[in-house]
């Protein structure tokens, strides 16, 4: 097994915007910290699935408010991609 496969794949990126890892048992603080930020990141993620709704619901929401909130559900299922392939790649 390498390295990589023993590595949690952590909710956000290097500044570099490549993937972050983290080799841990799972019990510090940064996995604490990614714990809650990845926490935040799907709460965030189903508040804004409610704003989409609403905004699609209403005949006067302007092509500037879909083409913004569209860029935010883009970055969001970007998180909860990344959140699920983190899940799924954890013991």
């Amino acid at each position: 097994m390498s390295d990589l496969d023993t590595a949690r794949l952590l909710p956000w990126v290097t500044p570099e915007g490549k993937p972050a890892y983290l080799f841990t048992d799972g019990t510090g603080y940064v996995s604490r910290l990614a714990d809650t930020m990845e926490a935040v990141q799907l709460d965030m993620a189903g508040d804004l699935l409610d704003h989409a709704a609403d905004l699609l619901d209403d005949h006067r929401t302007t092509p500037d408010q879909l083409r913004f909130v569209l860029a935010r559900m883009s970055e969001a299922l970007t998180d909860v991609r990344r959140i699920a392939v983190s899940r799924g790649a954890r013991p």
